[in-house]
């Protein structure tokens, strides 16, 4: 007999997204079921953002002691070449997924007060979901499923042997020759974390590496992959992939027509995710969905008003922190009945390669596409005492402005940019003008000062003009 359960919220996947609903649902005092199928914490804490930066730091360790883009030599230190042991390295990063995953299990949940089913969950109507033994009925569903790997259709992959972001992690042997197929966030960054573990790595990429980020900015990392011997292919097409010896070789075609053979020990491949909806019958549920995602509006509902959708699944922004921000307004809307919508101005997004590449709001070419007249704002590291200091000046922030100052977006392509951006995204949220930043006061040395210097500069054209120089000279004749 199946057992029937009836509550007020039911969120079905235990990733980023679905547990901070669940977790705040309960904790706020209403009925809850958290559904999940495979893994407690999702893709973000098993095979994503977790394991990704915890590889990226053995990586940074191995290269230069500290951190990727120091030169001991430089400071009149000595480091001994690395040895590396990719049993420890495998060991480390799933070290660093324990560690957190207390903090995401069922114990965690059950301990709360929500009621965790594990098992693949189905709509069989309206209001219900079959999931095991059981069938739920809830006030409200919210579906957080998340999304995987997307594998493209290129001949003979589906014959040969491939990684993804889902099992690279799993290796205690480090590969000789990594090919990666993709040349976005996910597959530059593992291909860097293997360079600087010793492997040899070529990307493969059909149009140009980061062509989501500002193209100024992108190309920091371009020079720097390249620079640590990361062979970049852009501009190239895959034609078939097959397996060669106890590797793998991926055919390229060339530009005069003629095929290319590139050989190596093993294949990852990053083409980006796919929305997880295919299990779900949604349609039973009458919730309107494609390839790309779930349908929902600014309030994060889906063509059926009781079943919310969230995170990967609902498309668009695929970040753990858009996940977090969409359980907020899901929480908003179906427990305090708010019409709170989603804002999307202010979106961080960074890219853990060493520099690091950051951005937050429009970009230069969407900002002008938009707003048609628009100041760009730079300042480099190079011209930041503590970076010098560090020997970490390569890098540079560039902020976008309205012609009155209004910030509209910035990035920031170096050391620690991910922290650096978050001053912007606030300033974006809260609809600041360039003055308030460039009217603060920053310790000295930090790294931030090239936020405040890089908006000092929209003044630099006014303040020492022609103009402002015969104001000074005529104030002075009063003593």
């Amino acid at each position: 007999m199946a057992e029937h359960i009836v509550t007020d919220i039911c969120v079905i996947g235990a990733g980023s997204a679905g547990l901070s609903v669940a977790a705040g649902a309960s904790q706020m005092g209403a009925p809850t079921v958290l559904i999940e199928g495979h893994k407690m914490g999702g893709d973000c804490l098993n095979y994503g953002c977790v394991p990704s930066k915890a590889l990226l730091a053995a990586g940074k360790l191995a290269v230069h002691g500290t951190d990727a883009g120091v030169d001991g030599a430089a400071f009149g230190v000595r480091i001994q070449r690395p040895q590396v042991d990719f049993r420890r390295v495998h060991d480390h990063v799933h070290g660093v997924i324990g560690a957190i995953a207390s903090h995401d299990s069922v114990e965690r949940f059950e301990g709360l007060g929500v009621r965790v089913i594990r098992a693949k969950a189905r709509f069989t109507g309206a209001q219900e979901v079959a999931a095991g033994d059981a069938i739920v009925r809830a006030r409200r569903f919210v579906v957080a499923t998340g999304s995987a790997p997307a594998v493209p259709p290129i001949p003979g992959l589906a014959e040969t042997s491939y990684l993804t972001n889902e099992s690279v992690f799993d290796r205690t042997e480090p590969p000789d020759h990594l090919i990666v197929i993709g040349g976005g966030p996910i597959g530059l960054e593992l291909a860097q974390a293997h360079r600087h573990l010793g492997a040899a790595v070529t990307v493969l990429e059909m149009a140009t590496v980061l062509a989501k980020d500002d193209p100024e900015l992108a190309d920091f990392v371009r020079r720097r992959l390249i620079s640590e011997g990361v062979a970049l292919r852009e501009g190239v097409k895959v034609v078939r992939v097959e397996p060669a010896g106890g590797g793998v070789a991926v055919v390229l075609a060339g530009k005069d027509g003629a095929e290319e053979r590139l050989e190596g020990s093993h294949l990852l491949v990053a083409t980006g995710r796919k929305a997880n909806v295919g299990d779900l019958d949604l349609d039973r549920a009458g919730i309107k969905h494609s390839a790309k995602g779930i349908e929902v509006d600014a309030r994060l509902r889906t063509s059926n008003r009781r079943v919310f959708a969230i995170g990967d699944v609902a498309g668009g922004y695929q970040f753990t922190h858009i996940a977090g921000y969409h359980a907020g307004i899901v929480i908003r809307n179906a427990l305090f009945r708010l019409p709170a919508r989603v804002d999307y101005r202010a979106v961080p997004w960074v890219t853990y390669t060493a520099p690091e590449l950051a951005n937050v709001g429009l970009t230069e070419a969407d900002a002008a596409k938009q707003h048609g007249a628009i100041r760009v704002l730079r300042w480099s590291f190079h011209e930041n005492d503590r970076a010098q200091a560090e020997r970490m000046t390569d890098g540079m922030i560039k902020v976008i402005t309205k012609p009155n100052g209004l910030i509209l977006g910035a990035g920031i392509v170096g050391p620690h940019a991910g922290e650096l951006i978050q001053l912007w995204g606030l300033a974006i949220q809260q609809g600041l003008k360039i003055g308030a930043i460039a009217g603060m006061i920053a310790p000295y040395p930090t790294l931030g000062e090239v936020s405040k210097r890089a908006a000092g500069s929209f003044y630099t054209p006014s303040l020492f003009s022609e103009r402002t120089r015969k104001i000074v000279r005529f104030l002075a004749r009063f003593g």
